[in-house]
């Protein structure tokens, strides 16, 4: 069994007054990775115990089931059994029966592992019937059914074909891969004194458990640099939703890619756009400009304009900042960032806005302590000195050669003016969900 699983109760049968046939589970979600169900039962047979069977959708062909058990009986008898295509393939424990004292009940708890996948399906029990006599029963179980089919529902059945008595309980759990006390999957999981955050490097599938309030962070790809005379590129643009109202249900988170550097003159290319859900996807980086006098690309944020009259391009507003024109022999124009533009061929600075998450998942670009997310890409420069990304993962560009932007974070590639090489990527988008703890 699991230790300290994140289960969600689904479903609780309670029998009552008359007993029950059995006791079923159906229309199972399929949201979980795993089953739990815990059994307080008694059946109503003329015996000390009632041996316990399953049915999985509905199936009771024995040919479909094979049984293993180990038990112990009677206070010192031991042993194992097996079956495999006959009436006993689908036993799964006991439960205390009528000869068993008076109003007591067994025990069964059984682990269904990957039950809507599209394998064949283990289950495991362990269980006790419990009376204070030494004829009690105890044991583990498992049992493998060949069916490839997702559970949908879950039966259990007396062996005897009596009733379970009045007050047998059973709960059907749910187990998430959530971190324990998380209240969603989906991304790396981390979390700090007042929130839990889920963290998507790639896209993937964010999934609460339960309705909760979040606030989500979502970076588009950066803008590769431009090559030749060139310009760098614009970072991804930046998008912050506070108190976002999520339900239960899966999210699709879509992680933009940066952009390509080029070994060819001319400008960079954009970045992909990033998305969470429904919400309005961040927009890809601008391609830096690239050979005599390119302009750059609009983005989230611009790419710079390419020497020694090329314009920046634009922002997309409320995302990022525009690019620099270049400086007429003097160096090409940076790509904004996030958090402004750039001087003198630097990548604009990213945004610190949300160094509170980078501080939480180790995301973005560590400066004295701040997190920034979102820099632009250095333009190459005439001087012969190197000159720096912004901070936020922009690449930096100069004689010692280009450095990519750095991978999620949004920031926009570096510029290239050689022949044998090429510009910098942009740096790939990010996702950040947060609630509260």
């Amino acid at each position: 069994m699991p230790t300290n699983p994140n289960m969600v109760a689904i479903q609780t049968v309670t029998v009552g007054s008359g007993g029950a046939a059995n006791i079923e589970f159906t229309n199972i979600p399929q949201t979980y990775t795993d089953l739990i169900i815990k059994l307080s039962a008694r059946v109503s047979t003329a015996a000390d115990w009632d041996d316990l069977k399953i049915a999985i959708n509905g199936s009771t062909t024995d040919s479909e089931y094979t049984w293993r058990a180990l038990y112990g009986y009677s206070g010192s008898t031991v042993g194992s059994n097996t079956a495999t295509n006959n009436t006993n393939a689908r036993l799964q424990g006991s439960a205390s029966a009528n000869n068993a004292t008076g109003s007591t009940f067994g025990s069964w708890e059984m682990y269904i592992p990957n039950y809507a996948g599209s394998n064949n399906k283990s289950v495991s029990t362990d269980y006790v019937t419990e009376n204070n006599s030494t004829a009690t029963i105890m044991g583990l179980a498992t049992n493998l059914r060949t069916v490839t089919a997702a559970i949908t529902s879950f039966r259990i059945l007396t062996s005897s074909g009596s009733n379970f008595a009045q007050h047998s309980t059973a709960t059907l759990y749910g187990v998430t891969s959530a971190a324990y006390g998380a209240k969603a999957t989906g991304g790396i999981i981390t979390s700090d004194a007042n929130y839990y955050y889920h963290t998507f490097l790639a896209s993937g599938t964010f999934t609460p458990t339960q309705s909760i309030t979040a606030d989500c962070l979502v970076i588009a790809g950066g803008g590769a640099g431009g090559h030749s005379y060139a310009a760098g590129g614009g970072a991804g643009g930046l998008l912050g939703y506070t108190s976002q109202s999520l339900s239960a249900t899966g999210y699709t988170v879509t992680v933009g890619a940066g952009a390509a550097g080029t070994a060819t003159a001319g400008s960079g290319a954009d970045g992909s756009n990033s998305q969470f859900g429904s919400l309005t996807a961040s927009v890809g980086g601008g391609g830096g400009g690239g050979n005599l006098n390119g302009n750059g690309r609009t983005g989230g944020s611009g790419g710079g304009g390419a020497r020694d009259t090329g314009t920046g391009g634009a922002a997309t507003s409320g995302q990022g900042y525009a690019g620099t024109n270049a400086s007429s022999g003097n160096y090409a124009g940076g790509g904004g960032g996030a958090g402004g533009t750039s001087a003198s061929g630097v990548g604009g600075v990213g945004s610190s806005a949300f160094s509170s998450y980078g501080s939480a998942t180790g995301a973005g670009q560590n400066v004295s302590g701040t997190y920034y997310f979102a820099g632009g890409g250095a333009g190459y420069p005439a001087t012969g000195a190197e000159t720096a990304g912004g901070s936020g993962g922009g690449g930096r560009t100069g004689p010692g050669g280009v450095i990519n932007a750095t991978a999620n974070t949004g920031g926009g590639g570096g510029a290239w003016n050689g022949s044998a090489a090429t510009s910098g990527n942009g740096g790939s988008g990010i996702v950040i969900v947060r609630y509260a703890k």
